[in-house]
């Protein structure tokens, strides 16, 4: 049974009801004169049966559109508060089918299965202060190894094997460590990967977050913000199959296997709030993956008193060069030149940083590059920049070049961009996800994802300083362009426009009734009032813009359309009813003045020397029913349209699309320009109607039938458009028009291509970035700390202009 929402289900009806008493009691008095017999010739058939049909008819339209609102808002009261067990299995079935695509994509983007995984070695820390007591994570495997308790080695390259041992631990949670460039987010989305592939109906779904978007002071709780987080990254949840509490229910009750990614980006402070929070979330046989560099984590869970509950821990070792040169070798070519082979040799022969004797000098002939391609980092730079087929070979192990690892990397680093480019040239095959679609200049992309890093880098966040998530709707904020002097530009800009549309609509219709210093007089009138109200409400309310999220719109009406119709009948009987109201106050208003201002003495109805109070009040009706009946024929259609547009395009589809940031930014764009373009429409298509039947009914004179519709036509589009710019203060999901601002002002200033998002999108196709949802990062935070040191700083920047295509 369902749950009903308790004294929410019976109120609507109550209103529906009054609403009805009030308009037979209405409809009752304005046809009693009507009808009356006794005096045939009085008000009644004065009066005509026009106004009546029309007072009949919009009472009907306001009735229908209340009884609707009435059974919709008691159907949602009874909305079941808890979400049944089927909902719940499509949900969550849906989610795994988003994950699993999202992940897929991304390791192919990354390379991680060409030619296989790199063959990382993992095994659990010595140090006994990092993990929980064996028999809280495996008592059985605690009990069989005896003294030694619990101890795992474990290999990237056999992820099935770590997926058994995380399966049998008794609440399966992990905690993976290590240094920097060490695999450890590769092989969380290796296990992510496995689970969903090999994951049973009892299963959670693993999803991936990073951790450093978690602020426990607003989400005290871990599953409120996955909640949050799985509304805003996957929209198709919050489809009407499936609405926010089946998403809360799913974080709730354990449905879901939190990824927490990388730990140590958060500030110390806040390390330490997060392991509190996971230990007090955590309940019960609720699962868990966390990343985090080993220092960080040593110090957060010193700070807190305490480590992750039940979590097992694992640690990577160094590769081997011999295990280093064999990977590479499978990445070369097989025709591999002389001196790649002379390379790989002493890159072979050369002894392990971890097996040299203390205090003993050992020759190692590739001992640089043996350091740097201990951890998949370094063997991912030697690869990307050193074994592309072509290019001159760089002597990896000559000392004299790159005397430290630091140095060889270093060099790598300043190589990356111009090698991907180069190797990757642009493509518009879309089936071809490692090419980008435009071509760029090494030196400008440098400049440009040099300013993204360095911004990411001094970007203060709460408790610290610097963040490794790229998120394009908070650029605004966290760049700071919405300025009080931007904003000002903005309401002049917006009011200028405005003003001079509605001027124009005006003179269109104006100038051959009265004189050209008549017509100039209201244009300027209108353009004046219209554009203060505009600019005014732009100008003030630009402000929030930054602190919107992105929006959703889906406008493919393949296999929609159904849902397309659905959703305009839905809101016709409310725009019916508004669009009658509207036209009863203007024509009870315009019937009110014209009355008590007409000075005629001739008297309104035979044999009456004035007009009776109820006789005034029942004309005043009939005429604000006849305009309100009009007014909703002409309302109605065009704002049903805009409403129903906006509703249908804002419900997500059921076809899987994981979010990624460049679609998530499509979407919130296509969400503001419908909602600008249907504003401009329908008060396009009302307004030229409703001219148009005034200009007829009057029989005033439009100079030439096609001039005159043609003009209509520009008159209603001049006002929509003045309506659609005002529209841009209302409304919520405007970030697009805030990135649109900082976007335009920081590539004036040169920080950053005018087309962020695309080059971005370019750039994760090149390597240079990884998405996780809608958020990029750098490939690697190594990565984004040498581009941040290396940017110049900003008085720097004004003396050297950036480089030029």
């Amino acid at each position: 049974m369902a749950i009903m929402g308790k004294g929410k289900s019976w109120w609507p009806w109550l209103v529906v009801l009054a609403t009805v008493a009030a308009m037979l009691v209405v409809t009752g008095l304005t046809i009693a004169p009507v009808f009356d017999e006794a005096d045939p010739d009085k008000w009644g058939k004065a009066a005509g049966h026009a106004p009546l049909a029309g007072f009949v008819l919009a009472a009907a339209v306001a009735l229908i559109s209340t009884v609707r609102w009435g059974w919709q808002r008691s159907r949602w009261a009874g909305v079941p508060a808890v979400p049944t067990e089927d909902t719940l299995v499509q949900a969550k079935a849906a989610l795994a089918e988003l994950v699993k695509q999202q992940w897929k994509e991304e390791a192919l983007l990354r390379l991680l299965d060409d030619p296989d995984p790199i063959p990382v070695r993992w095994r659990t820390p010595e140090a006994a202060d990092l993990m929980d007591h064996p028999v809280n994570i495996d008592p059985a495997g605690a009990a069989a190894g005896g003294a030694a308790g619990l101890w795992w080695v474990a290999s990237s390259a056999d992820i099935g094997a770590l997926a058994e041992k995380f399966r049998r631990t008794r609440r399966r949670r992990l905690v993976i460590l290590g240094g920097p460039g060490t695999g450890k987010t590769t092989l969380a989305v290796q296990l992510l990967l496995h689970l969903l592939a090999t994951g049973t109906d009892g299963e959670p779904v693993p999803v991936l977050l990073p951790v450093a978007g978690w602020d426990t002071r607003r989400y005290p709780r871990l599953q409120e913000w996955i909640a949050d987080r799985l509304t805003g990254d996957y929209p198709a949840l919050c489809a009407p199959e499936s609405r926010a509490q089946v998403v809360r229910a799913l974080a709730g009750r354990g449905h879901v296997l939190p990824v927490l990614d990388g730990l140590d980006e958060l500030p110390p402070a806040a390390q330490t709030t997060v392991i509190t929070a996971l230990n007090r979330s955590l309940g019960g046989d609720q699962q868990l993956i966390l990343t985090s560099r080993t220092t960080d984590f040593a110090t957060a869970t010193t700070m807190a008193g305490d480590v992750i509950t039940s979590a097992a821990v694992l640690e990577p070792r160094p590769l081997t060069p011999a295990a280093a040169a064999d990977y590479l070798t499978r990445c070369l070519p097989p025709s591999a030149g002389r001196d790649w082979q002379q390379t790989l040799t002493a890159l072979r022969a050369t002894l392990p940083a971890d097996q040299i004797p203390p205090g003993r000098a050992v020759h190692r002939p590739a001992g640089a590059l043996a350091d740097l391609t201990a951890t998949p980092l370094g063997l991912w730079l030697v690869r990307t920049v050193c074994a592309a087929p072509g290019d001159d070979f760089v002597p990896l192990t000559d000392p004299a070049c790159f005397p430290t690892p630091a140095a060889l990397q270093a060099h790598l680093f300043d190589q990356l961009i111009p090698a991907v480019i180069t190797t990757r040239p642009p493509s518009d095959n879309s089936a071809d996800p490692f090419r980008p679609r435009r071509s760029h200049d090494p030196a400008q992309v440098r400049h440009w994802l040099g300013y993204l890093a360095r911004h990411l880098t001094t970007q203060p966040v709460p408790g610290g300083r610097g963040t490794r998530d790229f998120a394009w709707w908070r650029l605004a904020s966290t760049t700071r362009t919405l300025t009080r002097s931007t904003r000002l530009a903005l309401a002049l800009l917006t009011a200028v426009v405005t003003g001079l549309a509605s001027g124009l609509a005006i003179g269109l219709t104006t100038e051959d009734a009265g004189g050209l210093m008549y017509t100039l007089t209201l244009m300027l009138m209108a353009g004046l009032t219209t554009g203060l109200m505009a600019g005014l409400a732009v100008g003030l309310r630009a402000q929030s813009w930054v602190r919107d999220s992105p929006g959703y719109a889906d406008l493919h009406i393949r296999r929609r359309s159904g849902a397309l119709v659905r959703s305009l009948a839905a809101r016709l009987p409310l725009a019916l009813g508004v669009g009658f109201g509207a036209g009863f106050g203007a024509g009870f208003g315009a019937g009110a003045a014209s009355l008590l201002m007409d000075e005629r003495t001739t008297p309104i109805l035979p044999d009456e020397p004035e007009i009776k109070p109820i006789v005034f009040l029942l004309m005043l009706l009939m005429v604000g029913s006849l305009f309100g009946f009009i007014g909703g024929l002409l309302f109605g259609p065009p704002l049903a349209l805009a409403l129903g547009v906006m509703a249908w395009a804002a419900t997500p589809a059921q076809p899987h699309h994981a979010t990624t940031p460049i679609s998530n930014w499509r979407t919130d764009r296509k969400l503001n320009l419908l909602r600008f373009s249907s504003i401009t429409l329908a008060v396009a298509l009302t307004f030229t109607a409703a001219i148009e039947l005034v200009l007829r009914s009057a029989d005033w004179s439009v100079p030439g039938f096609v001039d005159g519709h043609a003009r209509l036509a520009g008159l209603g589009l001049a006002l929509g458009f003045a309506f659609g710019l005002t529209g841009l203060a209302f409304g919520q999901h405007r970030a697009w028009w805030a990135y649109q601002l900082t976007t335009w002002k920081l590539a004036r200033a040169g920080h950053m291509p005018r087309r962020l998002m695309p080059f971005l999108d370019d750039c994760h196709r090149l390597g240079l970035l990884r998405a996780v949802g809608p958020i990029y990062q750098f490939r690697h935070a190594e990565l984004h700390d040498h581009l941040a040191a290396a940017h110049p700083s900003l008085s720097q920047h004004r003396q050297e202009p950036p480089p030029s295509t």
